[in-house]
């Protein structure tokens, strides 16, 4: 079973790609001292890290919610066909997603509503495909909901840092088609999606990033995008990865999230997390431990 249900809502996962970043600990997470991951080594690997050469394991993947009657799709990964000329493994990407996708049942006309949870290169790639040599929305009858601040700060119009960054390119081949074909709703604060879901402001790690929050029946979850890149930041929530914008703003949005989630019971459905893929979190001390894995298969 590829499914769960909480409360009214059914979640698959469907992975676009995992494996190794190319980063060592201390690269993704610059000034934490590696003996935390020595201490710890034992658990994460080989999901989290890699037994070879004790590189950072990643997954890139979408949650597929299926909520009051709609198809969402939570962050869209990398895309294929992308000039992304930062990461060598994602440039020109020819990968197995949308056949992926079907396997789950959705087809790109199903979708109702794509979430991109932040608008780094990783999480917009499919909201365009390379039709004819145009991009053009993968999802033709979906609504975009991204966050104004993060649609601000990414295009290159109002900040041209974006130019040699990692999202080079991005918001020119998986926003602005998107935008042209007016499918984007832009929103900032907090925005219900229906009774049992609503994406709430969540700083840090980008200007706009978010999180997605479920609530349904006596069940909570909580789509937390990049508030962690590893499970051991439910231990040590002060370390932060190399790509968050602002990382003191990131270190209270995630000690505020996995609090609530700790105190909700919640599901943490991160973003980023491979083999084991969903947690709960209970408080410990000034900082949090994991209470259950839940492990998720994917398509």
């Amino acid at each position: 079973m590829n499914e769960i249900t909480l409360g009214d809502v059914t979640i698959a996962r469907v992975e676009e790609m995992h494996g190794p970043v190319g980063m060592t600990p201390g690269q993704f997470f610059p000034g934490w001292p590696e003996q935390d991951w020595l201490d710890n080594r034992d658990w994460l690997v080989p999901d989290h890290l890699d037994a070879k050469d004790d590189i950072v394991q990643v997954a890139f993947h979408t949650w597929v919610l299926r909520s009051q009657g709609r198809t969402i799709l939570v962050d869209t990964g990398i895309g294929n066909d992308k000039t992304r000329p930062a990461v060598e493994a994602w440039d020109h990407l020819s990968g197995d997603y949308l056949r992926n996708l079907a396997a789950a049942g959705v087809e790109p006309e199903d979708v109702d509503l794509v979430v991109n949870t932040h608008l780094h290169v990783d999480h917009i790639g499919w909201n365009t495909r390379l039709v004819d040599g145009r991009w053009v929305p993968t999802f033709p009858n979906a609504t975009y909901l991204m966050s104004r601040p993060d649609f601000e700060h990414f295009d290159p119009a109002n900040n041209p840092g974006i130019t040699g960054s990692v999202n080079e390119n991005a918001f020119e081949d998986s926003i602005e088609p998107v935008r042209a074909a007016g499918q984007i709703q832009l929103w900032e604060g907090e925005h219900a999606i229906d009774g049992d879901l609503r994406l709430v402001s969540a700083p840090g790690h980008t200007p706009g990033a978010s999180v997605l929050i479920l609530t349904s029946g006596s069940d909570k979850a909580l789509f937390a995008g990049d508030l962690m890149h590893t499970p051991l930041q439910v231990a040590h929530p002060d370390h932060h990865s190399c790509f968050c914008e602002d990382p003191a703003t990131a270190l209270t949005t995630r000690r505020n999230l996995l609090g609530w989630a700790s105190d909700n019971t919640a599901l943490v459905l991160p973003a980023h997390f491979t083999g084991r893929t969903a947690l709960e979190v209970v408080r410990n001390g000034d900082a949090f431990e994991i209470k259950n894995w839940g492990p998720f298969p994917s398509y």
